[in-house]
């Protein structure tokens, strides 16, 4: 009985967690499978102008669809885990300052980096905000990727010219997101 009592809240917490979508590949079959992550695009949509498939695959490559993605650790000594390297988190691995700036600016201090509707709001923000400080088209996946991953400043100066591997990621991005478009005008009815 007591074993029971130590597990209650384990398994209730448990049962907490989100599960990525069981297609991730599909758009359509993510928000069927997910109608308030669907509802959480169309809002994001309408208050920043933000196509849904942009944000879902940068979303995709960032996180993968987990609400508690974490970036790698380091090692000391190469065993030894020391840290992570960087303070991203959640389902957009938005870092600490930037999530901090958005909370001021849009979010709110409620808001939270694990819950999908924030997420997807947080990267409406900050394509729109690539949009007013760069000039990146907020349908521009590509762009809008190496913005997202080098900053706004770090895309200005180029930061990405010698990152062959981070080119490749953000094509990546690119083809899924004009994969997901294509899904999305099929889906919208």
């Amino acid at each position: 009985m007591r074993g029971m009592l130590y597990a209650l809240p384990l398994l209730l917490l448990a049962g907490c967690a989100t599960t990525p979508p069981m297609n991730p590949e599909n758009i359509c079959a993510i928000f069927q499978e997910k109608p308030d992550w669907r509802e959480a695009a169309a809002n994001t949509e309408k208050k920043w102008g933000v196509p849904p498939p942009v944000p879902m695959a940068m979303m995709y490559q960032e996180s993968s669809f987990r609400d508690d993605a974490l970036p790698p650790r380091y090692y000391f000594l190469g065993i030894i885990p020391w840290g992570r390297v960087s303070s991203a988190y959640g389902y957009a691995q938005a870092k600490d300052e930037t999530w901090s700036d958005y909370q001021k600016e849009a979010g709110g201090w409620r808001s939270s980096r694990d819950d999908f509707d924030d997420a997807m709001d947080f990267m409406g923000w900050y394509i729109n905000k690539t949009y007013q400080i760069n000039g990146i088209p907020k349908n521009d996946a590509y762009g809008q990727y190496l913005n997202y991953h080098e900053g706004w400043t770090g895309y200005r100066h180029h930061s990405y010219d010698n990152k062959t591997w981070l080119k490749r990621v953000a094509a990546r991005v690119e083809a899924r997101a004009k994969r997901f478009s294509a899904q999305y005008r099929n889906c919208e009815q």
